[in-house]
């Protein structure tokens, strides 16, 4: 047996340092029968690699030079088998890596062909870890189709050269997203988890709304619940007070809800969703920000679907913030998540009706009334305005219809007076709207797709000051022409539209939101498909 001192690890080894100095003892003693079976061992090594290109390229290249299993590796397979036990703190699905069934594959060895399977199996945990810590565990479009981020890859072979050539413990290490939000939402999953452990946040509210001045059983639900949560300190007033309404109202700022104290439908189903839930999108976020590869410190646009914002950061700072309309909740009206580059604004729009709305919306109309729409021109293939009396609209179908529809500028244009470019193949940009009352509301998922933007002006104004110190009025000018202009930014913009139900404040601490498109929901369950677990949850 090539190694017979693992019968003496735990499941989950955290120090494995006496285990590896023996090993390498034993592997050195053994070290002219290895020599003596080497072919032994490349065969078996080449046959369980050959099912993956990537491992079978490594060895080759490297003549079959052994990981994890040669006795010099001892301080490389130790502390690869310590950061797989960490799998559980990252919301990673353990099985994949399995610790426990590596060391038994480890601990079986008695040939040299047993050593080159256990090798290989090393090499596929390694790399499966790598993969999914920098990459995340999940291809995410393959989850929702709305999910159109760009996930950054690493070379395996990049991967098994800085294993191959660094110190184990810091490669290991450099694995690991880095940013402070991460590690937040770890500490956020640890504490859940301990509450969970700890009973939960008690009894939910009976009721469907509880309002200032009330007294009875909801009141002393919702403020024990609070209690549980940490938004009230603990008392035994069994009224609606002033105390219990701002703890209300904390609640429902670090949730998205409209600020007022009272503890309406809305309030009340968010309280009532319990820590398990809440872990869920804690672990879905970790996920999430395990496909974010971007520079935080650096200025760019955030723009969190869920929490109907947009926002300028800098330096982990937000310096510029507003509210947004987003995509209805229904297919090819949402919006989808990615990162681009904002270049340039346009002031005094026109809009280009998508052709997706052309042929589902206005195309009807046109062919039950050829003036219908009547603030939209009707545009050949060069761009020239077609008289409508001139169509036929009633001759083309969804498919053939040879035209495009555009609204010039105007004060109606469904574009407003301004609009912010990150040229996308999704067609998907910022801009201003004349429904303004549609900002007024708690859920704002309205748009077809594109961000509807509350305050577009000092957006505007704010861009232009980077690179003017006359922005508002310059930006004046260009909109009192009346003419569309274009006005490019001298320095693009990051411009990233993520999807967050669960996200620390620039102070650390959880804010939550509705998944209004149930794409976390989805996220969840191909996790908890891949093997993900809630840590203390039954069922």
């Amino acid at each position: 047996m090539l190694f017979p001192v693992l019968h003496k690890l735990p499941c989950r080894p955290v120090l494995v340092s006496p285990l590896l100095v023996s090993l390498s003892l034993v592997l050195a003693q053994l070290a002219p029968a290895a020599h003596a079976e080497s072919t032994s061992f490349t065969q078996s090594l080449a046959a369980s690699a050959s099912s993956d290109a990537a491992i079978a390229e490594w060895y080759r290249t490297t003549g079959y030079d052994t990981l994890w299993t040669g006795a010099e590796d001892a301080a490389r397979r130790g502390a690869l088998l310590a950061a797989l036990s960490t799998a559980p703190d990252h919301g990673l699905p353990v099985a994949r890596y399995d610790v426990a069934a590596l060391e038994r594959e480890l601990r079986a060895a008695e040939t040299e062909g047993d050593r080159g399977r256990a090798e290989v199996a090393m090499t596929r945990a390694y790399l499966a870890w790598a993969h999914d810590l920098t990459s995340g565990a999940l291809t995410p479009k393959e989850v929702d189709a709305g999910i159109v981020r760009e996930i950054n890859v690493i070379d395996p072979q990049v991967l098994l050269s800085r294993i191959a050539k660094g110190e184990p413990e810091a490669v290991l290490a450099w694995l690991e997203p880095k940013s402070v939000q991460y590690l937040q939402l770890m500490k956020a999953k640890l504490g859940l988890e301990a509450q969970i452990a700890a009973g939960g946040w008690g009894e939910t509210v009976p009721a469907g709304s509880v309002l200032p001045g009330d007294v009875g059983p909801a009141v002393i639900a919702l403020r024990d619940r609070l209690v549980r949560m940490g938004y009230l300190a603990p008392t035994a007033v069994a009224s609606y007070d002033r105390s219990l309404q701002a703890a209300v109202t904390a609640f429902q700022l670090n949730h998205g809800l409209t600020p007022d104290g009272a503890a309406g439908e809305g309030t009340v189903a968010e309280i009532n969703i319990g820590p398990e839930e809440r872990l869920k999108s804690v672990i879905v976020a970790m996920e999430r920000e395990r496909w974010m590869h971007i520079d935080r410190e650096a200025k760019h646009v955030w723009v969190n679907l869920p929490d109907f914002r947009a926002k300028i950061i800098e330096g982990g700072k937000t310096i510029f913030e507003t509210r947004v309309v987003i995509g209805k909740n229904v297919p090819d009206q949402r919006s989808p998540e990615f990162s681009d580059e904002m270049e340039h604004m346009v002031i005094n729009p026109s809009w280009g009706v998508p052709r997706s709305i052309i042929v589902k919306e206005y195309l009807p109309l046109l062919q039950q009334n050829p003036n219908a729409v009547g603030h939209l021109q009707v545009v050949d293939g060069r761009g020239r305005v077609v008289s409508r009396g001139s169509v036929n609209f009633a001759a083309y179908n969804a498919r053939n219809f040879p035209f495009a529809l555009r609204q010039p500028p105007s004060d109606g244009n469904a574009l407003g007076k301004v609009k912010f470019m990150f040229p996308n193949p999704y067609n998907i940009y910022l801009h201003d709207t004349p429904s303004k009352s549609l900002f007024d509301k708690e859920v704002r998922a309205y748009s077809h797709g594109c961000i509807r933007v509350a305050d577009p002006f000092d957006l505007a104004h704010e861009l232009l000051s980077w690179q003017t110190d006359n922005a508002e009025a310059e930006f004046e000018a260009a909109l009192k022409s009346g003419r569309e202009t274009t006005v490019k930014l001298k320095q693009s913009l990051p411009v990233h539209l993520v999807y967050f139900t669960a996200y620390p404040d620039a102070k650390g601490r959880m804010t939550y939101r509705r998944d209004v498109y149930g794409r976390d929901a989805a996220l969840w369950d191909a996790l908890q498909s891949a093997g993900v677990e809630l840590a203390g949850v039954q069922g």
